[in-house]
């Protein structure tokens, strides 16, 4: 396709991706052990308004990013769409740890299976339907779990543990952007030669700066790993649903990304 031909003239992505960067952010562990119970609770922000507003303008911030890669903008608007509707979630993310944004949450402790079915049977009711099994993936409108926060914590404080620079962030937003294997693409020999452009730039920045540390760049793509684990509806739910509602996010990312954010 034109944009694999085009795609030849790239020698690298390491100038446009650094550029793109500076230009967003310029002015315009483990989940704990115990009772499986706790994993079903239901989570809240403390703070709903404050950390909201700090993920919309991260988002925000994301979106200016993605929109400055000079390569992403030679994709045709459906690739851009595609691949923006698939990662927003974990770029926001990383944006969300880049910023530094702690998250302040709230636990509701939920009655037990046992004390539902009684209440059920006082009341001549139906026994309440068996709650999800913890670890499986969120579906649907209801609140995060702790589980599920547990997970996005894990990850922020990874990202903090290895004091990742700048640089580094813009390296794996590449990577994480630019990914090959998602359905319906036309342009994939163009977005993979991206990818692996993102990764060998990561590396070789990791062999210069961090010379003594050769577990680094193994660290850092283990903090790729941790964003895979991590659902997108959860993420949705907890940033969006306090301020704005049921949200179709891919209604508000087209918006966005055809705007001049």
């Amino acid at each position: 396709c034109r944009c694999c031909a085009e795609g030849r003239r790239h020698s690298s992505i390491l100038y446009s991706i650094l550029r793109s960067e500076e230009r967003a952010l310029s002015p315009a562990g483990p989940a704990p052990r115990g009772c499986p119970c706790g994993s079903r609770r239901s989570v809240a922000l403390r703070s709903p308004q404050v950390a909201c507003k700090a993920a919309s303008a991260v988002l925000v911030k994301t979106l200016r990013f993605v929109q400055n890669v000079p390569c992403f903008q030679e994709l045709p608007l459906e690739e851009q769409l595609l691949l923006v509707r698939s990662c927003w979630a974990p770029l926001l993310l990383l944006g969300l740890a880049q910023e530094r944004v702690h998250l302040e949450t709230v636990e509701s402790a939920e009655p037990s299976m046992l004390q539902r079915i009684l209440t059920a049977r006082q009341q001549g009711e139906q026994p309440p339907p068996r709650a999800p099994a913890p670890g499986r993936p969120h579906h649907g409108p209801h609140p995060p779990s702790a589980a599920e926060i547990q997970a996005i914590k894990g990850f922020l404080a990874k990202c903090w543990s290895l004091d990742i620079s700048t640089k580094e962030y813009a390296y794996l937003k590449g990577t994480v952007l630019f990914n090959p294997d998602l359905p319906g693409l036309q342009c994939t020999q163009y977005i993979e030669g991206l990818q692996r452009e993102a990764q060998q730039a990561l590396n070789e920045h990791v062999r210069l700066i961090h010379r003594g540390d050769e577990a680094r760049f193994a660290k850092l793509n283990v903090v790729l790993s941790l964003l895979s684990s991590i659902n997108a509806n959860v993420v949705a739910e907890l940033f969006f649903r306090p301020i704005i509602g049921a949200v179709n996010m891919d209604d508000m990312l087209l918006e966005m990304l055809c705007a001049k954010l």
